[in-house]
């Protein structure tokens, strides 16, 4: 009897401890997973971190890149801001046309009184209007009796220059770094007003810089 009941103890023992051994490699196995579960999540988050992350790195890029808007003021002068002035070899794609400003080739054009009959590098120009040079263009539209009256003022002006742009959009345009307007002629008034603001002028980036020994055609 005595046998029995210790047989019936011992099997009793061996059932809970299989239990306990069971429990146990349930609580091991779901540690695991769980351990597994949370470095996927980590991953997974670390991903998508990356990807936002990268995304609004290049957004930054882009953004650096981009052209600031320009202001129109009362009388139709078109005005932007911060530019670029770095220098560069290869094309700049300039947003308008003439291009006012931003990065451009290391040799400026001549500006000392220049007129050119044909078109001239626009990152050579560029260069001359960081030094202070009005640059008078016009299209095929243009009265020849204005480009004569034009072709005499620009003659007579250090820091000027005169080219023809084809693809421009009005017949005759005045700019300098960062200021561009359309103008109706040689005879309106608002070509002797932007002469005398412009020609080395506060909007220059670089006062007093040479327009003489640089590019000619």
């Amino acid at each position: 009897m005595g046998s029995a009941k210790n047989t019936s103890n011992a099997s009793r023992k061996a059932r809970i401890e299989e239990m306990r051994r069971a429990d146990r490699a349930r609580e091991r196995r779901g540690r695991a997973l769980m351990i597994t579960v949370s470095a996927v999540v980590v991953a997974a988050l670390g991903v998508g971190g990356f990807l936002l992350y990268d995304k609004a790195s290049d957004g930054s890029k882009d953004d650096a890149k981009a052209w600031p808007k320009y202001k129109v003021t009362e009388d139709g002068e078109k005005v932007w801001g911060k530019l670029g002035r770095t220098h560069v070899t290869k094309t700049v794609d300039y947003p308008m046309t003439p291009p006012v400003g931003g990065d451009h080739n290391q040799v400026w054009m001549n500006c000392n009184g220049d007129v050119y009959k044909k078109a001239i590098p626009e990152m050579n120009a560029v260069h001359s209007l960081e030094h202070g040079a009005v640059w008078v263009t016009y299209n095929d539209k243009a009265k020849p009796a204005d480009l004569k009256k034009l072709e005499a003022k620009v003659k007579a002006t250090p820091y000027s220059l005169m080219s023809p742009v084809k693809d421009q959009k009005d017949p005759v345009m005045l700019t300098a770094w960062a200021h561009q307007r359309t103008v109706s002629g040689a005879d309106d008034p608002k070509v002797k007003e932007f002469f005398s603001t412009y020609v080395q002028g506060k909007q220059t980036p670089e006062p007093g810089a040479a327009c003489t020994n640089g590019l000619a055609q």
